[in-house]
């Protein structure tokens, strides 16, 4: 329905995903002023930090796609609209995914897409089956954690109500974090988004194969292809997540 409703002014839709692209991709003019004044980023090149930037920005533009209304949920919940999400013979997380669905967010996606063809043509890599076969697992991987991430943060707003700013934190935040080094960061946090919030594995981990770059842990090779594990574990543990906070939703009682 909301599909049919954006497509139904195709100019306005139009100039609404050209100004999504244009907007974000000014995270990427950022990086580029960056580089006009240094050679290189942590130790990384241009072409190696728009290779991360790309998997990251197409990651979590795919999972906003998909989930990026969950922020919305608090408002439903304590205004007590999100009782004729459960009264409908459909998934509950499908309804919240689908409210309001944004197809202008398409612009994020191209722009990641654009940077990531820029980075896989000009970044210095030896190529083998096994690294090219890892970009796409990469971005798919990617997208299912950005998507636990983002469910798992809806489901936080069964507890808060008003936790959209705090579940942006570690989805916009988290994307914005990503599209650099993981070399420009102390350990500490680098520990911290490897082992308790696994969103190097997005891109940092995997990345650092491809391009034959040291992870700044020093953890074996065999974790660059674990990002699908980490991956399903995430989603297991969002969705466990969502079923706890649906079971404990009693309503406004209006």
């Amino acid at each position: 329905m909301w599909i049919r409703s954006t497509l139904t002014y195709r100019t306005s839709f139009a100039l609404t995903a050209l100004g999504n692209l244009l907007v974000t991709g000014l995270d990427f003019v950022t990086i580029l002023l960056m580089f006009s004044q240094v050679g290189s980023l942590g130790g990384w090149t241009l072409p190696e930090v728009a290779f991360l930037y790309g998997l990251s920005v197409t990651a979590f533009g795919i999972a906003d796609l998909l989930f990026g209304s969950t922020d919305a949920l608090g408002a439903r919940i304590r205004d007590g609209s999100f009782d004729t999400l459960l009264v409908r013979p459909a998934p509950v997380l499908a309804q919240v995914g689908a409210d309001r669905f944004a197809l202008r967010r398409l612009g994020r996606i191209t722009q990641g897409v654009l940077v990531l063809g820029y980075a896989l043509g000009r970044a210095d890599v030896d190529w083998t089956a096994p690294k090219a076969l890892l970009v796409p697992v990469i971005l798919v991987s990617g997208s299912a954690i950005f998507c636990a991430v983002f469910v798992a943060g809806a489901a936080f707003q069964f507890l808060a109500q008003d936790a959209a700013e705090v579940q942006n934190a570690f989805t916009y935040g988290g994307t914005t974090l990503l599209q650099y080094p993981p070399t420009v960061f102390g350990k500490d946090l680098v520990r911290g988004v490897t082992f308790v919030l696994p969103l190097a594995f997005v891109n940092w981990l995997p990345a650092s194969y491809v391009l034959g770059r040291p992870y700044p842990l020093d953890l074996p090779r065999w974790t660059a292809f674990a990002p699908p594990l980490v991956a399903v574990a995430c989603c297991a543990l969002a969705g466990l997540a969502w079923r706890a906070g649906l079971r404990s939703y009693r309503s406004t009682g209006s």
